[in-house]
């Protein structure tokens, strides 16, 4: 088996081939290629026999893949942050650099990246386009008011017929008057274009496989999240199955905090920032709106601004948990509900005493913290914390019953509810 290093630049693919003897890597070829000598490249691919290639995430790397795809026993994307070998290198060239991937795959120690499938990549170049013409309206908007400004002449309702109609009567400079003409025609372009990446979304949502058009539906429940935030979130999160926990969906948006601990000393640090910054953007705007409308997600901002002491902390702390909320209804298939809205009855939860207790039933009515979503009897939490049911065993046995107030909840992740309600 032959292990092929691939250094791609935008340019430039620079190649080296390694097999193992006994035990240990030998370079037996190395090549060089422009990116356009696509035949060429097929070519040394096809001479080489069986092999396996490896070849960093970069920003054109699919072109490669679907270059030799067929001929390659084993395809590797490599992920670039963590092979810090050749990053902190203090010898590096393009040959240094396909030789260490090239060594890695010949010992299975390239840390890889995610592939997404080609719907995924239509669907995140669909988005991305629409959220760049979005900002493109916005700067052009500001623009406009900003040269009004000068005249102070801005007006609510500028965007409008009746705005219009009022712009074309303000006096303005020769200059400003020719900038303003130029920004309204771009405005009217990009709202076009707007327009036609909507109905493009609007057919790529209708043509999807079930468990697309499912996950769609159930995220559709969470009230403030349309289908702006639901088309951000399901194309930048990809195949959400290959995340093993909430800890690891955080993770990969970059919401999780971090910390440096040496011995009695713990110093919090900021939020990692990895991932999307387009799915970082559409959780704390939905996160905003949630805590503006919603008096469940607005409490959970209180609590987490005296915690924090900081506002914007505690809307990533919301953001955070919303991710969690749609990653855990993506897990179980449960919609998003608001206790009591459905059916209108407030079901109870019994809190059964140990047989040593006196034999008494208290009933307490259900409340959920936002995030919480019901799923039977047993109450599902997106914090990803540890269950309090410990807990509450140990007050009931006290004579206590636990004080299930909205800031004091009984939380668990999903993978334990699942293991329970299985016993």
């Amino acid at each position: 088996m032959k292990y092929v290093g691939v250094d791609l630049h935008k340019h430039l693919i620079v190649l080296c081939v390694v097999v193992l003897v006994d035990g240990r890597p030998k370079v037996v070829r190395r090549a060089r290629f422009g990116c356009e000598e696509s035949e060429a490249i097929r070519e040394f691919f096809q001479d080489l026999g069986p092999f396996q290639v490896v070849v960093e995430a970069t920003a054109a790397y699919e072109w490669f893949f679907l270059l030799i795809e067929n001929l390659a026993d084993r395809l590797v994307l490599a992920h670039p942050k963590k092979l810090r070998v050749i990053a902190e290198s203090t010898r590096k060239s393009d040959k240094i650099d396909a030789e260490v991937l090239a060594t890695f795959l010949a010992r299975d120690m390239i840390p890889q990246a995610y592939r997404p499938t080609p719907r995924i990549r239509q669907h995140r170049v669909l988005v991305r386009h629409r959220c760049w013409l979005q900002r493109r309206i916005t700067s052009l908007k500001c623009k406009l008011r900003n040269v009004l400004g000068h005249y102070n002449a801005d007006i609510d309702g500028l965007f409008t017929r009746r705005g219009e109609q009022y712009l074309a009567s303000v006096p303005l400079a020769p200059a400003d008057r020719f900038t303003v003409q130029a920004l309204q025609e771009q405005w009217g372009l990009f709202q076009r274009q707007l327009r036609e990446a909507d109905r493009q979304l609007q057919q790529f949502a209708a043509s999807g496989p079930l468990a697309e058009q499912e996950a769609r539906t159930l995220l559709d429940t969470i009230p403030q999240v349309g289908p702006v935030t639901i088309d951000v979130v399901l194309s930048e999160l990809g195949d959400w199955r290959r995340f093993r926990s909430q800890k690891a969906v955080t993770a990969f948006a970059g919401l999780d905090p971090g910390f440096r601990k040496s011995a009695d000393k713990c110093l919090e640090l900021h939020i990692s920032k990895e991932g999307s910054r387009l799915l970082r953007w559409a959780l704390i705007q939905a996160a905003w709106r949630l805590v503006v409308r919603s008096p469940r997600w607005r409490r959970l901002l209180e609590q987490l601004q005296i915690n924090t002491g900081s506002k914007k902390k505690a809307i990533v702390g919301v953001a955070r948990h919303l991710l969690c909320t749609m990653f855990a209804m993506l897990q179980t298939g449960r919609t998003y509900e608001l206790h009591g809205v459905p059916n209108g009855n407030r079901s109870m939860i019994v809190v059964r005493r140990p047989e040593s207790a006196p034999n008494i039933r208290r009933q307490h009515p259900r409340r959920s913290l936002p995030g919480h979503f019901q799923t039977g009897g047993l109450r599902h939490s997106s914090s990803g914390q540890r269950s309090s049911i410990r807990r509450s065993s140990r007050s009931a046995a006290k004579g206590l019953t636990p004080p299930y107030s909205d800031h004091d909840q009984p939380a668990c992740n999903s993978r334990e509810f699942l293991g329970r309600q299985s016993s």
